[in-house]
């Protein structure tokens, strides 16, 4: 009898921990409070059974999927599911033949889409006369900003919660839950220490699916004491030691990260940009993309005001290209706490949108005759560049009054030094130049 039930269990298929410690109600569900609290929109429209379409917007590991499933059994309707990434139009039309049959049995469909950002524009076309006519309710999950990645007509027929990542403190409860439950490591003795817990919660980086396979994989590498097996320090670390931190290549976390880090040089803050660079050399991301980035900085946030900015962006740049990680790191440190902490100005920045504008507006105006160019004698004769007065030949070697813009715009004044740095300085100089202008010597 033993034997056949060692059988019996040893024929049971594989479920990760973090399937078999899924909440299958709300009251289970770890986080999301801003969303799901006593009260809230969506809880008290699952709780009346009042569906409508919707999308999750999160991290990974923040309960997408397992918020879905939970809708469907809360209100009893049949829940279908479809990965963007596996599934094609044959899939979706499959889908929809499943729900029109629980229709007609007078049961609604939740329709969930994992990563639908991955479908394309036709794609997601395809839901929407069957989301207009009640035959599914669309529950699609994303990491990505649904704004960019899902086009606007599905959009406007569904809600959009974002969810967000959990911290520690919920993830050492969920870690907990799991040592205790039957369904999870309960029957196995396994002993962790408070330490040695929080150090899981904390490299699981918010993403609670991670952070149950880290305890999954540690306690098969638990280490034996008595009656017991023991999670120490040195099982932690072996888990946790190739763990990258979140950060997806061209997905909604690098570019949060990169304007962090821009905003932190622009906003003064030294340490702040300091953080920001090190979180991202952390997740993974290419440090010459970084070093692109602050010569863009450089000449945007700082420009005139600093022109050493510029260069010792440049020179950063360089400087990885010679050495390569991690030497080459330091150097982009480097000029992100010098642009950081030197002054600032997007006078230059402002003045070439201005003028970029007035370029697209304004036309093929012609270049005044007096500084065009003359190579030959029928365009001297034509006129190119009558009367046009050598500025090196004038006093201060500035021909007051002259005139350089087309003659239908008038004089513009785009580039506004700020009065710090060396701006204060070339605003100076300008001012003094542009006040001859208003009254040129005669």
């Amino acid at each position: 009898m033993d034997d056949l039930l060692a059988d019996a269990e040893s024929s049971r298929p594989y479920r990760p921990l973090a399937d078999r410690m899924r909440p299958t109600t709300l009251d289970e569900f770890f986080g999301q409070q801003h969303v799901l609290a006593e009260g809230g929109a969506l809880r008290q429209a699952i709780e009346a059974g009042n569906l409508h379409s919707m999308v999750f917007w999160g991290p990974p590991g923040t309960g997408k999927t397992t918020l879905a499933k939970i809708i469907a059994h809360s209100t009893n309707a049949a829940f279908i599911s479809i990965s963007a990434v596996l599934s094609g139009v044959k899939d979706i039309r499959s889908a929809i033949e499943q729900a029109k049959q629980y229709r007609a049995e007078g049961r609604s469909t939740i329709l969930f889409v994992d990563e639908v950002h991955r479908f394309n524009k036709s794609q997601q076309d395809a839901f929407l006369p069957y989301v207009e006519d009640g035959t599914i309710y669309f529950v699609g999950a994303t990491t990505e900003n649904p704004s960019f990645e899902l086009n606007n007509a599905l959009l406007s027929r569904v809600k959009t919660y974002v969810l967000k990542s959990l911290p520690a403190s919920e993830i050492e409860q969920l870690l907990n839950r799991a040592l205790q439950l039957e369904a999870g490591l309960g029957n196995e003795n396994i002993v962790i220490g408070d330490t040695e817990l929080e150090a899981l919660a904390v490299v699981a980086d918010g993403d609670a699916r991670r952070a149950l396979n880290f305890l999954e994989i540690a306690a098969d590498l638990a280490e034996p004491s008595d009656d017991k097996r023991v999670i120490t320090r040195s099982v932690v670390e072996d888990v946790s030691s190739h763990s990258l931190r979140r950060f997806d290549k061209g997905g909604d976390v690098f570019y949060e990260q990169i304007s962090a880090l821009h905003k932190s040089v622009r906003g003064s803050n030294p340490d702040a940009s300091l953080y920001w660079f090190a979180r991202m050399i952390d997740g993974g991301c290419d440090p010459l993309y970084v070093a692109r980035r602050v010569v863009r900085i450089a000449s945007e946030d700082i420009g005139n005001a600093d022109l050493r900015g510029l260069q010792i962006a440049l020179d950063a740049w360089n400087t990885y290209e010679r050495l390569g990680s991690p030497e080459g790191e330091l150097a982009i440190a480097q000029a992100i706490v010098y642009l950081a902490s030197t002054a600032k100005s997007n006078a230059v920045y402002m003045a070439w949108n201005e003028a970029m504008a007035d370029a697209r507006q304004s036309g093929s105006m012609d270049v005044p005759m007096h500084i065009r160019n003359a190579p030959t004698g029928l365009m001297k004769d034509m006129g190119y560049g009558k009367d046009y007065r050598y500025a090196h030949n004038e006093e201060e070697a500035f021909a007051a009054g002259e005139t350089y813009f087309p003659e239908e715009m008038g004089e513009r004044i785009y580039y506004q030094p700020v009065e710090r740095g060396l701006e204060l300085k070339i605003r100076e100089k300008l001012d003094r130049l542009r006040e001859k202008n208003r009254k040129p010597e005669k």
